[in-house]
């Protein structure tokens, strides 16, 4: 599944009002960090495929979001499901950690 860019102006429709869970990576281009997990990011996308949508935040482009969610650190992931937010994954290490993550949430897939 392709990820899908998220903005201030459609977070409310890609993620608020998602009817499937959406997993958001809070990023910026100038984060070499962000750039290394982002292929791990983007495999999810596949993997979870029909259970869980895969958006991005461009803090730079989107610093009112990055504040709302209180993003201090990125990357930072958050799960968002029904409209309420998990927890924060700050600086995942792995993308076995990320899938630990969403486990733990709930969100289980066979790999």
């Amino acid at each position: 599944m392709k990820i899908v860019e998220i903005k201030k102006d459609n977070f409310e429709e890609l993620v608020a009002n998602a009817k499937t869970p959406v997993l958001v990576d809070f990023w910026a281009p100038w984060c070499g960090y962000c750039r290394r997990i982002a292929p791990a990011v983007d495999q999810l996308a596949e993997d979870y495929d029909g259970k869980i949508v895969v958006g991005k935040i461009n803090i730079d482009e989107e610093p009112e979001l990055a504040e709302r969610f209180e993003v201090e650190t990125i990357p930072t992931l958050i799960l968002f499901e029904d409209g309420k937010d998990s927890e924060p994954f700050v600086a995942p290490q792995s993308r076995a950690q990320i899938v630990e993550w969403l486990k733990e949430n709930g969100k289980k897939v066979d790999l």
